[in-house]
């Protein structure tokens, strides 16, 4: 189940994967532009939705990024939606894309 879930970045997809049992259950796409990883779509397939995958996903795509020094532009409004959430990954979006993760007043 949860505990078994692994994430890989599949650099030649351009996208972190998360896997079950060795299937791909979903994933984080990205683009590589200027010293910034952008993340433009993150899915998870509907039958694993509700388990967490997404936030797991998601997480090991920031600390790959975080590992690669890279800022990241969160396109994605999943992406986005976890930073809010997390905001010990805030210090990685590019300053210019702030506004994407800002918390309303």
């Amino acid at each position: 189940m949860n505990t078994a879930a692994q994430v890989d970045d599949n650099a030649a997809a351009s996208r972190y994967e998360i896997m079950l049992d060795g299937v791909v259950v979903g994933f984080a796409q990205y683009r590589l532009r200027g010293g910034a990883m952008v993340f433009t779509h993150t899915e998870v397939r509907d039958e694993f939705e509700g388990r967490g995958l997404g936030s797991r996903l998601v997480r090991a795509a920031l600390d790959g990024a975080r590992a690669a020094g890279l800022r990241i532009v969160p396109l994605c409004s999943f992406v986005a939606w976890y930073v809010q959430k997390h905001p010990e990954y805030r210090d990685l979006v590019d300053d210019d894309y702030r506004d994407l993760t800002d918390t309303a007043g």
